[in-house]
């Protein structure tokens, strides 16, 4: 539906970034709609493979580099984003020196950033019709063929970096994304600067060696992907380098310089439940698969799965220091129902020198 003639574009856009700090987001933008350089960047990804098995990557053809394809009349794309920086028992880095106990992003210890930011661009849309009346819009959030760092970036929000995350100047990089694809005539803002110079820090501390080019990630072998997207068995060849990570990986944030100026979120949502940010392996690899459940709800860790969250500590252990109590915990496991869980528990036996027959 048309805007009203009365509408001012341009005092509406500011409106819409002053309600949208009011509603908890960090910053707003808007883009355009047009990716042409993006969108061939994201085929030649495709062509060489580096999507590994997340074929939803290529299911929509144009539609995620065109939204005006994906929603057919949309012009301008609001573009938000929430910091989520805990405030934390322990340091990330205190974590991953410490073998016994687990890693997990620091975007998956909290609520569902789903929920949360979907829950802020509806608010957000109803005060628009508020004020313009009746309008067309569809909200994403990491949920639809979306190129979302682009329009992201085109809309003032931060530079995509080498890492291929985006970066905020003001903010460093611990902020998650969301959308409203519009068909409202706003003015568009400034895309951001590349400021990442020189550096290859991103670059140099990959565990696995995922960002095999500046601005370039092979998903097959970053450890986010490994421990969320894949299903099946992660290849041996990078058990060792996933040291205590069991759900995604922070390293190419925790190194990046811009990350000086990030502040802990505001948003209640994302505290961390349950003590994940500071949790042995052994006590998470003894949930039943209903505890898990229980602890899960409303969390990003379902996206891996009861057995992928399995398999994943399984790898952990194997690669925490040699202790009686990790060996029979590991051997508690070792005949799970799941084919999956018991190759990985083999494996991560024979890293402590215990071998079985199903040992990889």
């Amino acid at each position: 539906m048309p805007a009203p003639a009365t509408l001012v574009p341009t005092k509406l856009a500011q409106q819409i970034k002053s309600w949208g700090k009011e509603l908890g987001f960090n910053q707003v933008g808007i883009a355009g709609t047009d990716l042409p350089k993006d969108e061939a960047r994201l085929n030649r990804w495709l062509a060489d493979g580096y999507h590994g098995e997340m074929g939803y990557m290529a299911r929509h053809g144009s539609k995620r580099s065109r939204p005006h394809e994906l929603v057919p009349g949309t012009v301008r794309v609001i573009a938000a984003r929430m910091d989520y920086q805990p405030v934390e028992q322990r340091s990330p880095n205190a974590l991953l020196d410490d073998g016994r106990h687990a890693y997990i992003a620091r975007y998956a210890l909290g609520g569902d950033y789903h929920k949360v930011l979907r829950r802020r661009l509806q608010q957000l849309a109803n005060r628009i019709a508020d004020v313009a009346g009746p309008f067309g819009y569809r909200a994403f959030v990491d949920s639809g063929p979306v190129l979302e760092k682009p329009l992201a970036r085109d809309a003032g929000l931060g530079w995509i970096g080498k890492h291929t995350n985006l970066i905020n100047q003001d903010s460093g990089s611990w902020f998650l994304l969301g959308e409203l694809l519009t068909d409202l005539p706003l003015p568009v803002d400034t895309p951001a600067k590349d400021h990442c110079g020189s550096c290859t820090a991103c670059i140099d501390v990959c565990p696995t060696g995922a960002i095999v080019a500046p601005y370039l990630l092979d998903a097959r072998r970053c450890i986010s992907y490994l421990t969320i997207e894949l299903r099946g068995s992660i290849p041996v060849e990078f058990r060792r380098a996933m040291g205590n990570r069991i759900f995604g990986c922070d390293d190419c944030q925790l190194i990046c310089p811009w990350n000086k100026f990030a502040r802990p979120t505001c948003e209640p949502a994302f505290a961390p439940r349950h003590g994940l940010d500071d949790v042995t392996m052994i006590e998470l690899f003894d949930w039943s698969e209903a505890e898990w459940r229980q602890k899960t709800a409303g969390s990003a860790i379902r996206r891996a799965g009861y057995v992928g969250w399995l398999r994943n500590i399984a790898v952990a252990l194997g690669n925490a220091p040699s202790s009686p109590t990790v060996v029979q915990a590991l051997q508690a496991r070792a005949d799970d129902p799941s084919a999956v869980v018991r190759e990985h528990v083999a494996w991560a036996l024979a890293q402590h020198n215990v071998h079985g027959d199903t040992a990889a």
